[in-house]
């Protein structure tokens, strides 16, 4: 069975935010996931949100979050979010813009982790 076409809106808006990625997002992307040997894809459509990054062989979201998701209705929303998210089967790693600027090395270092105990996770369950 074929998957229903993707809401024009919601590809619209992910093809504008891989064009106008923040600071922090293009640092990930440019410097880290863009070359990972396990492949990484920027703002998926994972309906009804768009993923920052997301790899399909690890089933796993990676969310850089900036100041609005630090305030009470932000920490909820992504508690709501991430809740949606991983019930789809698909685990969510954030890192604030604070890591991404400060622990670069550090942030790769626990996606690569992730990644490899994903995917060692999903190699059990087949």
């Amino acid at each position: 069975m074929k998957n229903p076409p993707l809401n024009r809106t919601l590809k619209d808006r992910a093809s504008a935010m891989r064009k106008d990625m923040t600071q922090e997002e293009r640092k990930l992307w440019y410097q880290y996931l863009r070359s990972y040997p396990v492949k990484f894809r920027r703002q998926r459509i994972q309906a009804p949100f768009i993923l920052d990054f997301y790899c399909r062989e690890a089933a796993l979201a990676i969310e850089i979050d900036g100041s609005q998701h630090y305030t009470d209705y932000g920490r909820s929303y992504d508690k709501w979010r991430t809740n949606h998210i991983e019930r789809e089967g698909i685990s969510v790693l954030r890192f604030s813009n604070g890591d991404i600027r400060d622990r670069f090395d550090g942030v790769c270092i626990m996606i690569d982790l992730t990644v490899q105990k994903r995917m060692e996770e999903l190699k059990g369950k087949q």
